[in-house]
């Protein structure tokens, strides 16, 4: 009876093992599609709005995306919106000629964080007003990782392991 028990044991192990190993982590997360401005755009003078496009609905919580000039101040103004798959937030009027950064940081439908960011260039420099200087990574304590800590397959997969090897140093014992 203890050796049908231990076997089966060892089967289950070694099965649920074989079932972790060959699971990778999900493929299927929100991309952006398009963005406007484009990415690497020359413009005469800057947009009133920026907005990116995803392949699949944005969650409106948390949304966040900030415009950034070559001057280092922020350049986008108000809340930031979220319309199905698109994101975008309006702009102060056009600053400093230069290359302005275009970060977001959205939640997709499934839950997953989609971060990123996109440059676009403004060659006639304008009379606007900027917002406040954003803080620099290091200034902050350095930037938050997207994942937030380690993955909990491997911790499975060793007990898996264990069990598997405790099932069979039984099974040998009876023997």
């Amino acid at each position: 009876m203890i050796r049908r028990l231990a076997a089966a044991a060892m089967v289950f192990a070694l099965m649920t093992t074989a079932a972790l190993i060959g699971a990778g982590p999900a493929a299927a997360h929100a991309t952006r599609t398009s963005a406007d401005p484009a990415p690497e755009a020359v413009l005469d003078r800057g947009p009133q709005r920026v907005t990116a496009t995803f392949n699949e609905a944005m969650q409106s919580d948390f949304a966040a995306m900030t415009v950034v000039g070559p001057d280092g101040n922020l350049w986008s103004t108000g809340p930031v919106t979220v319309a199905g798959p698109v994101v975008g937030v309006d702009m102060l009027p056009t600053g400093p000629a230069g290359t302005y950064t275009v970060n977001y940081r959205v939640t997709s439908a499934d839950g997953h964080p989609v971060s990123g960011n996109w440059t676009f260039r403004i060659e006639v420099a304008g009379t606007g007003t900027p917002g406040p200087p954003v803080a620099s990574p290091s200034a902050t304590g350095g930037a938050a990782t997207a994942d937030g800590g380690l993955p909990v397959w491997p911790f499975v997969a060793l007990a898996a392991v264990v069990v598997a090897g405790g099932a069979w140093w039984a099974v040998r014992r009876r023997l």
